[in-house]
């Protein structure tokens, strides 16, 4: 599970950031999650090491243009070429409507498949491998956090040890991987756990903006290995953010440290703290530091590999 982000600017993209977008790219199935459209975003996926063709699902967060106004030509071009099949696209009431209404009117449509779902809170998709849920954020129009959570896997099976009890191979062995207990010819029971290394502890991968301080986005993000959150303002404007809805550092930082995530990845920040600026992006870093040591901020192409936990 690596992510890479494409757009890291709150509102209007900006010479440095784009508006937002996250890609998660799932690496043993070929495959790669979009969270978030902005403006562009397909300009950066050509910019990056992506590939189109590998697009599956796309979770939007919330209708505001900087997460969505890429999503349409993102969607377009991929039907000129870029050979992706089956794209499913996630996201709150009113996306569905938005973009059929500009299939409508600028008369395209998609040869490859693409299919509307519109989210609620709770699992939104599950599958052998991962499980996709979804809460309410607090925004000024409706908007969702997400959460991917990699599921459990047995640890290696030890086929030499398998041998040496005598257990034939075939059918059994894919039962003991799975860690069921089964009972050989000769009356003997094994226990596949005891056959099997370690569990492999599934990674958890959760995205919230735009949202104020919630406690849903605690909840959503409890145990995470990383959690992307917004921090559009600096800690000194947290009233232009209680106005606006945002997060600042200090409350991204302070969702962290109450959810005990593993890592804090900030992003969608205001372009009033560019270089030049008498408030910078570092100076944010430390407010967050202070409250939640394990954070950092994101750029554009920023790319970080969620890593395996150790048991």
């Amino acid at each position: 599970m690596e992510v890479t982000f494409l757009g890291t600017s709150s509102g209007v993209p900006t010479r440095s950031r784009n508006v937002s977008s996250v890609a998660l790219r799932l690496t043993q199935r070929g495959e790669i999650w979009l969270f978030d459209c902005g403006e562009g975003t397909q300009h950066q996926i050509l910019r990056s090491d992506l590939k189109t063709s590998q697009l599956k699902k796309i979770f939007v967060t919330h209708m505001h243009g900087d997460h969505i106004f890429g999503l349409m030509g993102l969607l377009a071009s991929c039907g000129l070429g870029a050979h992706a099949e089956n794209v499913e696209v996630y996201g709150p009431p009113g996306l569905d409507a938005y973009l059929k209404a500009c299939m409508k009117y600028s008369q395209t449509y998609f040869p490859y498949g693409v299919h509307f779902k519109t989210v609620s809170p709770g699992v939104i998709y599950e599958d052998d491998e991962y499980i996709v849920s979804t809460e309410m954020l607090k925004h000024r129009v409706t908007a969702f956090g997400y959460r991917v959570s990699e599921k459990d896997k047995a640890g290696k099976f030890d086929v030499e040890k398998a041998k040496k009890l005598g257990i034939p191979s075939g059918p059994i062995y894919g039962k003991l991987k799975k860690g069921e207990t089964i009972t050989l010819d000769d009356g003997r029971t094994i226990n596949g756990s005891q056959l099997c290394g370690p569990t492999e502890i599934g990674r958890k991968f959760v995205y919230c903006t735009d949202t104020v301080f919630c406690e849903s986005a605690i909840a959503l993000s409890e145990d995470a290995d990383v959690l992307i959150h917004e921090a559009t303002f600096a800690h000194q404007d947290a009233q232009m953010a209680f106005e606006r809805m945002h997060s600042t550092t200090t409350m991204a930082a302070q969702v962290a440290l109450a959810a005990q995530v593993k890592k804090l990845i900030m992003t969608h920040f205001s372009p009033r703290y560019a270089p030049g600026n008498p408030l910078q992006l570092n100076d944010l870093l430390k407010e967050a530091q202070a409250i939640f040591p394990e954070t950092i901020l994101a750029h554009d192409f920023l790319s970080y590999e969620i890593p395996r936990r150790i048991n």
